[in-house]
């Protein structure tokens, strides 16, 4: 696919008003994406599992106006209204406009909830910008003469989303889904996720994540900002490469159920993102003490039971617990015994990997 392949013909319906809903979730990279370059594009490919329970719903409602040039819109967050959102979803639509023209001709109320508790720790930027990605598209599906197939859907609506923020392109679909061209993945696409076209060992079926909430403030370093501080950083071209190995030797271990191997390459891959951080200029630090005596423990007790248990981290402080589901039940007398008095509050969410969005 081209850029230009997203651009629509002119559409020939019209719609005065309606509403479509859409819920899709978050993800947790197990290769790490980070650094980018304009617009929006990944410096190396990334691997994710889709998350199954914690995912945003959002409901588009439009209504047809007089095109004066601007965009027009109100988000409402769990029912109250959010101007200091206006600002992201603003820059959000001056980067899709091209592709989807009908923007400015209505008047947009973007209603959206979480499922997972407001300033938990789990970035809602790639389940946010996934649905109302997924929304924008179905509005064009009943705007346009032409079938929109579900193959091209899911692929703009990927490619729409990379533009709101990056990781949510990886959002759309599931359980795996990889983002960034690479030579091993046929149609693999800095422009959009794909889900992963290759077997999996049933190793990895139904595989847990317990996201153990250490730290629930805000970052005092945005991702966005990290992810540029990638563009002069001395070990960069180490890393976009070294990203780019782990996902061949991964899509090995997928294929033959080495739970060991796995632990390995995520594991190494959490430990390297944050070392990109500490090492970057400005140098910055976003894991806390808990997430090091978490990361501690999970090594104590994997030693000790033969457990298959892992960890991985995004950026912040909070930790992902990965393990097979027939281990859930040992794995979570563990955390109530061991890490939950590491966790703010004594919060952790269970999650387990899902198969992407739904149209509600």
């Amino acid at each position: 696919m081209r850029l230009i392949d997203f651009i629509p013909k002119p559409y020939s319906k019209t719609l005065d008003n309606g509403s479509v809903t859409w819920s899709s979730p978050s993800n947790i990279a197990l290769v790490k994406y980070w650094g980018k370059r304009e617009p929006q594009l990944p410096e190396n490919s990334s691997i994710s599992f889709t998350l199954s329970a914690c995912e945003t719903i959002t409901k588009l409602n439009y209504t047809k106006r007089e095109n004066n040039g601007n965009f027009s819109f109100d988000v409402i967050l769990n029912g109250e209204k959010k101007d200091a959102f206006k600002s992201k979803i603003d820059t959000f639509f001056k980067r899709i406009e091209a592709y989807v023209p009908f923007l400015k001709d209505y008047h947009f109320i973007i209603e959206t909830q979480n499922t997972f508790p407001h300033s938990s720790g789990i970035a809602s930027s790639a389940s946010g910008m996934s649905a109302l990605a997924l929304c924008l598209m179905s509005v064009e599906r009943s705007l346009s003469e032409v079938e929109i197939n579900e193959l091209f859907f899911t692929q703009k609506a990927s490619f729409l989303a990379r533009l709101g923020s990056g990781s949510a392109c990886r959002s759309l679909e599931g359980p795996l889904v990889v983002w960034g061209a690479h030579q091993e993945i046929e149609g693999s696409s800095d422009l959009f996720g794909i889900k992963y076209p290759f077997e999996v060992h049933d190793n990895f079926k139904n595989y847990q994540d317990v996201i153990l909430l250490v730290d629930k403030g805000q970052k005092q370093v945005s991702s966005t900002l990290g992810h540029n501080l990638m563009h002069d950083h001395p070990f960069a071209q180490e890393r976009f490469k070294q990203a780019h190995d782990n996902i061949s030797a991964l899509k090995l271990v997928l294929e033959q159920g080495d739970l060991d191997m796995f632990i390995k390459i995520v594991e190494s891959e959490a430990l390297t993102l944050h070392a990109m951080m500490m090492t970057s200029k400005p140098y910055f630090i976003l894991i806390k003490p808990n997430t090091l005596e978490i990361i501690n423990k999970i090594w104590s007790y994997r030693k000790e039971t033969g457990s298959k248990i892992c960890f991985t981290l995004d950026a912040g402080a909070n930790v992902h617990l990965l393990f097979p589901e027939k281990e859930a039940k040992n794995v979570l007398k563990f955390i109530s015994t061991e890490l939950v008095a590491h966790c703010e509050n004594g919060n952790y969410i269970c999650d387990n990997i899902g198969l992407g969005a739904n149209e509600l």
